[in-house]
């Protein structure tokens, strides 16, 4: 089995983009679990390697921000000890040259066809019917943030499996309300699988295409509720964040604005030295992803 672990970074709170890592899944036709609490993540990591040896499939688990940084009661079970399986030389599996990869090819549509099947019924993917007419299809953190917001006044048609995505569920589930929203973080992709399917969703008009979601924003958007809040209105000085003392990217980054040079940098904390008082980075490229 193999599992690949990503944490997207809705809100980019330490990231360089908002990629939305689901247009990976659908991309390269595998699939892909979303878990929205601490014990999903455990309980999903361990149904993703049965569904990678079951289907013969990388499997890819995709978090989020607040998921990732969250702490939350799990339970951890007794360990499974699985025998290791003997390898064995599979050059027409293993190797894609064109002759191999047709064939592949028919095969991973047939998988997708198998795993769709399987979403249709998996305990992962459930209808919590609450007798509403309003539905809302969730996933991951926003099911958290909708349950807040929202409670029991509405239905939700949650989903553990994000790609590839259920078609009668997500129809039995339309057919329970009148009027059905889809929340999502980022790219419409939900969304768009409903409208492919042809069934109407309230998405995009509604719920921004940018940023990270919250129940704040959930229930403004859905109820016009805007709760009020406090703030400090007293003057606080600024706090940028700024390289470490003794970090030796200092001096080379001072050294570089004294001689007036153009600097093509890389990703991580010496992003900082494009800030003051260096200022001393003028492009940042990704560890030559853009040579």
């Amino acid at each position: 089995g193999i599992v690949i672990g990503v944490a997207d970074d809705p809100g980019m709170h330490s990231s360089q983009n908002e990629q939305d890592s689901r247009n990976y899944a659908i991309a390269a036709k595998v699939p892909m679990l979303e878990p929205s609490d601490s014990q999903e993540c455990c309980s999903f990591t361990k149904l993703a390697y049965t569904l990678s040896e079951t289907f013969d499939t990388p499997v890819i688990l995709r978090l989020t921000t607040r998921i990732a940084h969250s702490c939350s009661i799990v339970d951890l079970q007794e360990r499974e000890e699985v025998p290791l399986r003997p390898y064995e030389k599979n050059q027409a599996k293993n190797v894609m040259l064109p002759a191999f990869a047709r064939p592949k090819h028919d095969m991973v549509e047939a998988r997708t066809q198998k795993l769709m099947e399987w979403a249709e019924t998996c305990e992962i993917n459930r209808i919590e019917d609450n007798n509403s007419k309003i539905g809302v299809i969730v996933s991951g953190a926003v099911y958290q943030y909708a349950q807040e917001a929202l409670g029991d006044n509405v239905s939700y048609l949650k989903l553990g499996m994000v790609h590839p995505l259920p078609v009668d569920l997500i129809k039995t589930f339309a057919g329970m309300v009148e009027t059905l929203y889809v929340i999502e973080e980022l790219d419409p992709v939900i969304e768009n699988h409903c409208h492919t399917i042809g069934v109407k969703v309230i998405g995009k008009e509604k719920f921004p295409l940018c940023g990270e979601f919250s129940q704040k924003l959930i229930a403004k958007l859905m109820n016009g509720q805007d709760d009020s809040s406090m703030a400090l209105e007293e003057p606080i000085p600024v706090r940028p964040p700024v390289m470490c003392c003794g970090c030796p990217h200092r001096g080379i980054f001072y050294a570089l604005k004294k001689e007036n040079v153009f600097v093509s940098g890389d990703i991580g904390c010496y992003t900082l030295g494009a800030s003051a008082p260096l200022g001393a980075m003028d492009t940042c490229v990704c560890m030559g992803g853009s040579v």
